[in-house]
């Protein structure tokens, strides 16, 4: 999922432009990974552009910043309101979204307390985050296993962590799949690089939880509503390799994935190698829910505002 720069990058408190949102090399942030942040998307409705559960994703933004001792020096409501604006200015309908807020340069020791905190928030025209992914993707379990909560809490988004997924996803590409499937210190299944995991078996859902050492999604807990609300059985408990290579469908959720079949699990065809129709139908659902199609996800959306002189309309 490559980027088009946009105009402006909100940095620090006011809109900049992009070529100006620059740190220092010496960033703690930079050196360490001691930074937080989030991803999340806009999408076009009847009403104009809107952010998908924008408070659910900041109130993981901040509960990970409180974890990591990162003092956000700006309110909820303001980073909010300015990742509204940043869509707005940039006149972007369909987005990706990036909040973040990490320790600036101040030392070269590990410890942070003489470190600023710099917090910027970036939308760009928002593309595929895997090629193909409408017809499913291809993944493999990975030889990397996932760091366990013991050691770093995965249910923080934590800027640092990611280099577990990196190591698994490049050794994944390396060998020819989209995507890599990684277990968890007990052998159990984890999730992907940068999505939740959806079993699919007789007609419902199984998906793991926080004690698997996974993110706790905000898609997947928007598609745990949804299911629900379709009568569709859910149940969260752990899921073994034998779990994903017996089920009749498989899919990955996240913001940048939405929701997404997988159609090959180390060679093993998954639903007759396209999304089944559990996933077709979560997926058509959650497909109309962030576009404002139904009226009772509504209040999961954030609409951008259009500025018209002093005034906000809608």
């Amino acid at each position: 999922m490559g980027y088009t720069p946009t105009d402006t990058i909100w940095f620090n408190g006011k809109l900049v432009p992009w070529a100006d949102a620059t740190v220092h090399v010496l960033a703690h942030g930079l050196q360490y990974g001691t930074g937080v942040f989030e991803g999340m998307k806009s999408y076009p409705t009847a009403d104009g552009p809107a952010i998908f559960r924008l408070d659910a994703h900041l109130e993981r933004f901040y509960k990970s910043a409180e974890l990591y001792d990162i003092a956000i020096p700006y309110s909820q409501h303001t980073i909010a309101e300015a990742s509204l604006e940043v869509v707005r200015a940039n006149k972007l309908d369909a987005s990706y979204l990036r909040p973040v807020a990490f320790f600036d340069a101040g030392t070269l020791s590990v410890w942070t307390k003489e470190c600023p905190v710099t917090v910027a928030i970036a939308a760009v025209p928002t593309g595929k985050y895997l090629a193909d992914a409408d017809n499913g993707v291809r993944v493999t379990v990975s030889p990397i296993r996932k760091f366990d909560n013991s050691a770093i809490p995965a249910w923080a988004k934590a800027c640092g962590q990611y280099i577990n997924s990196a190591r698994a996803v490049n050794e994944a590409q390396k060998r020819g799949f989209d995507e890599a499937l990684l277990l968890n210190s007990q052998g159990l299944v984890a999730e992907g690089s940068g999505e939740n995991l959806f079993v699919v078996k007789d007609g419902a859902l199984v998906t793991n939880d926080k004690d698997a050492s996974i993110l706790m999604g905000v898609t997947r807990a928007s598609i745990l509503d949804i299911a629900k609300d379709l009568c569709i059985q859910a149940t969260v408990s752990p899921i073994s390799v034998e779990d994903v290579l017996g089920a009749d469908e498989l899919f990955f959720t996240g913001t940048a994935v939405e929701v997404t079949a997988i159609r090959e699990v180390d060679g093993r065809v998954m639903s007759g190698g396209k999304p089944g129709p559990i996933t077709r139908r979560i997926q058509d659902t959650y497909n109309q829910a962030v576009r404002g199609q139904l009226p009772q996800y509504r209040h999961w959306l954030s609409f951008v505002r259009q500025l018209v002189g002093k005034e906000v309309r809608a």
